[in-house]
């Protein structure tokens, strides 16, 4: 990746300031869980959350960091199973803060220091590795929320 964008199928949420960049195979849960988030945040359990984008965002570097923004014929269009394509409000970019894999192979109970970072055209971020069967939204809830313990 370069300054120019690249597309991607994933969903994304703006928590607060940065994005939560949401990866994994059709059908893993991105949309349901890009849209416990925006509940969350309307709930007052984490920052403010709105979608970016879902199902397919562009990522592209700039100044050193990662941003994600709409594919631009679903900007504010979000899936919800069992109601369809829905509309809702957006934001155009925001910087990834948190990457969150679902149905990761590497996703454990107690994952290796490696496993939580995402290393991408010279940018680190933490990444969750979540495995088949856990809960996505309570860990990215404690992501946000909580610090690690020396």
């Amino acid at each position: 990746m370069t300054e120019d964008s690249a597309s991607i199928h994933a969903s994304a949420v703006r928590v607060g300031e940065r994005a939560v960049l949401i990866r994994g195979p059709s059908g893993s849960g991105k949309s349901h869980l890009a849209f416990d988030l925006i509940l969350a945040g309307r709930a007052g359990q984490i920052p403010p959350t709105v979608l970016v984008g879902d199902d397919r965002v562009h990522l592209a570097t700039r100044g050193g960091e990662m941003w994600v923004s709409p594919a631009p014929a679903l900007a504010g269009l979000i899936e919800i199973r069992g109601l369809g394509i829905r509309s809702c409000d957006f934001v155009s970019d925001a910087p990834i803060g948190l990457v969150v894999d679902l149905m990761a192979e590497d996703g454990q109970r107690l994952p290796p220091p490696e496993a939580l970072r995402w290393n991408e055209n010279g940018i680190e971020l933490p990444r969750i590795p979540v495995g088949r069967g856990y809960a996505p939204l309570l860990l990215v809830v404690a992501a946000l929320t909580t610090t690690k313990s020396s």
